[in-house]
C-alpha cells in the first residue's frame, strides 16, 4: 500500500517552510529553525537525559540551536545552564545530539559566555567574572543558594585574559564537534561577553579592543574566524543583536557602521549563516528594516530570520527573499510538535512562562503533542 504524501500549500504552492534546504555541507529536513533558549535544566551543568528528552521531542525541526552554552567555567553566569568543556558535559551533549538527529534535525550549539551578566554564587570556585571594562550591570541576578543579588562589578579582562577566553571558545567547539553537533553558533548578540566588547555602554578600552569600530569588533571576529578555522566555517554560525537593550545594552552614535563592518568581515569568513534577533515582539525596541535589508545585503551566506514569527509571515517573508530561514522561539517551548501543528494548521499549546527557567519536566518535556 502506498502512503499519501500530502504536501501542505498556502496560496496554492506548496510552502517554501516545508521544503529542504542546503546549509553548507548540511540538508535541512525543512526551513524551521528551534531558536536558542535558556531553560535552565542543566544540574550542576551538566546536559542530562531530561534535556536529551526536550530536544529530541523537537527533532522535526530542520535546525535546532540550543540553549546558551558556557565555553568555560567563567561563562557560567546563570543557575543551572549547561557548558560545554569537561568529559562529564561531552558525553552528556552526546545524548542530546543523538536524539535530535533520530528525527532528522540538524543541531547546533550555541557558545555562550556571558561576561559581566553574572554572579560568584552561579559559578565554581577559583572562577571570575571578567569583561572588556570593569562596569557593573544593573539589576540582580538569581542565585538557587541566596535568591536575586545584585550583579559584582566584573575583572576588565587583560590581553592575556581575553587571548585566554578565545581559545576557551576554540576549544569548546572541538568538544561541540566531538559530541556530535553538527557545527557552534557564537552568540554574540544580548548583551553577554561578545556583544559587551561590541557596544560602547560596556566597553571603555582605549586599547586596541576599544574606541574605534574596528577596535571593539576585534574580539568577536577574532573568536570567530579562530572557531572557524577550528572547526570550519561551514560548521559555524553567528548570532547578533543590533539595536538590542537586553543587559544594560545602548543605541549608540556608530552602531549601523558598526554592524555594516562587522557583516562585510563576517562574509569574508564564508561562515555557514548569520542570525539576526528582533525580540520588539517581547517588547524590546524593533530592529530598523533598514539596518536588516543592509545586513542581508552585505552577508552573502544563509540568513536565519528571528523574532515573533507566525507560519503566515514565516512564509510571506520567506517568499519576500528577507531569509532563507526562520527561527521559532516560544513556540517551540510550548509546542514539541510545532512542525507538524505547522502543517496541519492546528492551534497551538499557549507556553507556561512560570516554569522557563524552572529544574524539572514541568513546563519542559510535559506540553501535549497532537493526538
Amino acid at each position: 500500500m502506498y502512503k499519501l504524501h500530502v504536501v501542505p500549500f498556502i496560496f496554492n504552492k506548496p510552502m517554501k517552510l516545508f521544503s529542504e534546504y542546503k546549509l553548507g555541507n548540511l540538508t535541512l529536513q525543512n526551513r524551521i529553525v528551534m531558536a536558542p533558549m535558556t531553560r535552565s535544566r542543566a544540574i550542576d551543568n551538566l546536559p542530562n537525559d531530561l534535556i536529551a528528552e526536550y530536544y529530541g521531542q523537537r527533532s522535526s525541526a530542520g535546525l535546532i540551536i540550543t540553549e546558551g552554552t558556557a565555553p568555560s567555567a567563567n561563562g557560567l553566569g546563570y543557575a543551572r545552564i549547561p557548558g560545554l568543556f569537561t568529559d562529564e558535559q561531552i558525553e552528556g551533549w552526546k545524548k542530546v545530539t543523538a536524539a535530535a538527529h533520530k528525527n532528522g534535525a540538524k543541531i547546533f550549539v550555541q557558545m555562550m559566555h556571558t561576561g559581566r551578566a553574572s554572579h560568584p554564587d552561579n559559578m565554581s570556585e577559583g572562577t571570575e567574572i571578567v569583561a572588556p571594562s570593569s562596569i557593573a550591570l544593573s539589576g540582580e541576578m538569581y542565585t538557587d543558594t541566596k535568591g536575586p543579588q545584585a550583579h559584582p562589578a566584573p575583572k576588565e579582562m587583560t590581553k592575556a585574559d581575553i587571548d585566554q577566553a578565545i581559545q576557551e571558545f576554540v576549544t569548546a567547539s572541538k568538544n561541540a564537534i566531538e559530541a556530535g553537533f553538527d557545527g557552534v553558533e557564537v552568540h554574540a548578540a544580548n548583551g553577554y561577553l561578545i556583544e559587551q566588547f561590541i557596544n560602547t555602554a560596556s566597553n571603555k578600552r582605549t586599547d586596541e579592543y576599544g574606541g574605534s569600530v574596528e577596535n571593539r569588533t576585534r574580539f568577536v571576529l577574532e573568536v570567530t574566524e579562530a572557531i572557524a578555522n577550528a572547526i570550519g566555517a561551514d560548521k559555524t554560525g553567528i548570532r547578533v543583536s543590533p539595536y538590542g537593550v537586553f543587559n544594560d545594552m545602548e543605541v549608540y552614535e556608530e552602531l549601523d557602521a558598526t554592524y555594516e563592518y562587522l557583516t562585510k568581515k563576517l562574509s569574508d569568513l564564508k561562515l555557514a549563516y548569520i542570525h539576526v534577533v528582533d525580540h520588539s515582539s517581547m517588547g524590546a525596541p524593533a530592529v530598523p528594516q533598514e539596518i536588516k535589508d543592509k545586513i542581508r545585503d552585505l552577508f552573502k551566506g544563509t540568513y536565519i530570520l528571528s523574532g515573533g514569527y507566525d507560519l503566515e509571515r514565516a512564509e510571506k517573508e520567506l517568499e519576500e527573499g528577507k531569509g532563507e530561514l526562520v527561527a521559532f522561539g516560544r513556540a517551540f517551548v510550548a509546542n514539541p510538535d510545532l512542525v507538524e501543528r505547522f502543517k496541519q494548521k492546528a492551534e497551538l499549546n499557549q507556553p507556561d512562562f512560570g516554569t522557563f527557567y524552572t529544574p524539572g519536566e514541568k513546563g519542559f518535556t510535559d506540553y501535549a503533542f497532537l493526538a
